[in-house]
């Protein structure tokens, strides 16, 4: 043995102090890890949505006007071009035919549509939810922060299959902004809380603080990730009267240029099949 390292068969020996630190150290990280969750839940499911609810509320039908119109001359484009090629090889027009190939290539057109639709559709109804009052929001980021530290299964890694859907519970109950429901949630956990985890070995206690700060990192990374793209990046467009008045009159007129085009492609298609 190293009287210096105190090294037995090549283990470290730490001395108790050192176990000390590394377990408050550890404590540090899961209240750092709690606040952070906290922070990307809230910017997630409450502040995003809430964003993108008036996003689509204020211009959202405009702008999916405008794209419906878009899709619909890519469309007629591409019929005009699949009748020319069948007129330039003397072959008969069959309109069914076309439009059923023509469901085909533009599937993907469809479906952001249909997308957008749902997006719009959900907008409404969160727009029909009660708004909680200063207090009540108060009172429901408190009781998921306390079930935050209590069930998230980043900081209890062992928890049950039950206990996980029910911290799944209590993140629907916060994003719907149920506040009755945060606190069912949280009497059952404060009538029974969990077990005390045991400090483990120093070995045990380093690998956790490494999984611990992998995790507080990672976080980071998805909350500045969340905030460089849509919906939060409409957050000041959203708060503006004046960006949003102006973003309509920009789309109102590109919905008229579009309605022009549109009936422009259709009286070819018209003069291409007499």
């Amino acid at each position: 043995m190293d009287a210096e390292k105190g090294e037995i068969d090549g283990l470290v020996v730490v001395p108790f102090p050192d176990f000390e630190n590394l377990k408050a150290s550890v404590e540090k990280l899961r209240t750092e890890l709690s606040m952070l969750v906290l922070e990307l839940d809230e910017l997630l499911h409450v502040k995003c949505k809430n964003i993108e609810m008036a996003y689509m509320l204020s211009i959202g039908g405009l702008e999916y006007k405008a794209y419906e119109i878009e899709c619909a001359i890519l469309r007629l484009k591409r019929k005009a071009e699949l009748i020319q090629a069948k007129k330039n090889r003397q072959e008969k027009v069959i309109l069914p035919e076309i439009e059923k190939l023509l469901d085909v290539e533009f599937a993907e057109y469809q479906a952001k549509l249909s997308e957008q639709v749902g997006k719009m559709n959900a907008a409404l109804e969160r727009s029909r939810c009660k708004e909680l009052s200063d207090k009540e929001a108060r009172e429901l980021k408190k009781l998921y922060r306390a079930i935050v530290k209590s069930l998230h299964p980043d900081l209890h890694p062992g928890l049950s299959e039950s206990k996980v859907r029910l911290f799944h519970n209590a993140v629907t109950a916060y994003e719907n902004g149920d506040i009755n429901g945060l606190r069912i949630i949280s009497e059952m956990v404060a009538e029974s809380a969990l077990p005390e985890e045991k400090p483990g070995t120093i070995s045990q206690l380093a690998k956790e603080k490494e999984r611990l700060s992998k995790l507080l990192q990672n976080i980071r990374d998805r909350i500045a990730k969340i905030k460089s793209e849509y919906p939060y990046t409409m957050k000041s467009l959203v708060q503006s009267p004046e960006k949003i008045e102006a973003r309509k009159a920009e789309l109102k007129e590109r919905i008229e240029l579009l309605n022009e085009t549109l009936a422009a492609y259709t009286a070819m298609i018209e003069d291409m099949l007499r």
